[in-house]
């Protein structure tokens, strides 16, 4: 049993009003598991209340009880940029962060943390780690998969709905005092009868095709990993052998794909511009995988009817970013994956991770991404090297 480790952990924010005192609802729904088989969470306890704020500084991921009583020092912070930072890190031996405020873990930020022995995403999505230096440094990468995935597809869905409806806008209308219909209608469709595809159909990408298909749309994707015959039926997908392939036939793109070298910048004006005119884009995957000027051209230009997501690079993002003022946009702070619901998941799952590390024991395959010199687990599955 490792003993005597120094844990650090980065959070976002608590609410400008404080940490709450009190919830919106009292509980949340108990699920048997993933879709698939997958088993939810199993630490040996959780020392938080599930549906409770986890993922900001207060709520500590329920840790510090659980992490001090072993003789651990947990170190939370929300500033990731500075010397506190670098100097917590220089003898850190575990590294916690979040894909909603990453810690980015550089190639040099890696030399630079001797002690550094894992990497742990509390959420899904380590492209903030410098996958080839964990290689490289002999760190073990790993991340609580399937924990947010439902709760990213949700957000997808909510995502096309608020665009091809022009829901906010209405919405404004609204708060505005205003009751101009014709203004509200005037950029506002259907989803029935639409086609829709997804960049990638693992977990999330499924997951947003499942839900999409009682809508009455035509579905289509492009993954590495050709789905089963029997699921192409039940859902009446038509499979695309590239992106390139498949984003001129659809009304809907979706991206749920990991970012990586094949992915890096794959919505260019030259793609965007293969889309029909009046297409909306949906990413919340990684902000990286489009390119951002692109985006916004192609919503000045009317090429893109909208563009939605809770992805940005830099996290945060700073106030002249220009997805914040580009035209016809429904983008969040990263939230998708972080509901109280998901937050309750994923800290536990974090807790499971530190447990199996601390006691020797073999990590979760699937929560592996990197693991003994090589990507592993579902790292090796989603995940590519610049070699």
């Amino acid at each position: 049993m490792l003993e005597g480790m120094k844990i650090l952990c980065v959070l976002y924010d608590d609410p400008v009003t404080g940490y709450p005192a009190t919830y919106a609802r009292d509980d949340l729904p108990a699920l048997p598991g993933y879709p698939g088989g997958q088993t939810l969470p199993t630490p040996s306890s959780v020392d938080f209340t599930p549906g409770h704020l986890l993922g900001s500084v207060s709520g500590e991921l329920g840790l510090r009880a659980f992490l001090e009583a072993a003789g651990h020092e947990l170190v939370v912070t929300s500033d990731k940029e500075s010397e506190e930072f670098e100097r917590h890190l220089a003898d850190a031996d575990v590294v916690i962060s979040q894909p909603f405020w990453p810690a980015y873990l550089t190639a040099d930020r890696i030399a630079r943390a001797p002690r550094l022995k894992l990497a742990v995403t509390a959420g899904i999505g380590s492209d903030h780690v410098d996958l080839d230096a964990a290689i490289a440094h002999g760190v073990t990468v790993a991340e609580v998969t399937y924990c947010n995935s439902i709760s990213v597809a949700e957000h997808v869905v909510m995502s096309i709905l608020n665009l091809v409806r022009n829901f906010v806008p209405s919405h404004q209308t609204v708060l505005n005092g205003g009751w101009n219909i014709a203004d509200c209608v005037a950029r506002s469709y259907d989803v029935e009868g639409m086609h829709i595809g997804t960049v990638a159909a693992g977990r999330i990408g499924l997951a947003v095709l499942k839900r999409l298909a009682p809508f009455d749309v035509h579905l289509h994707y492009t993954d590495r990993h050709r789905l089963r015959r029997e699921v192409e039926q039940e859902l009446g997908l038509t499979f695309h052998t590239s992106a390139a392939d498949m984003v001129p036939h659809c009304d809907v793109v979706t991206v749920n794909a990991p970012l990586h070298p094949e992915t890096e910048g794959l919505f260019d004006d030259s793609l965007i511009g293969s889309m029909k005119r009046g297409a909306y884009l949906i990413n919340t995957a990684r902000a990286r995988i489009a390119d951002r000027d692109a985006v916004v051209r192609a919503l000045q230009s009317g090429r893109l009817a909208g563009y939605a997501g809770d992805v940005w690079f830099p996290q945060p993002a700073p106030a002249d970013h220009p997805w914040r003022t580009m035209p016809h946009h429904g983008m969040t702070p990263h939230i998708s994956g972080s509901s109280l619901s998901a937050q309750a998941r994923y800290a536990a799952g974090t807790r499971e991770i530190l447990e199996s590390f601390f006691a020797g024991t073999p990590i979760r395959d699937e929560y592996l991404i990197v693991d003994g010199g090589k990507l592993a687990g579902t790292g090796a599955h989603s995940y590519a090297v610049r070699g």
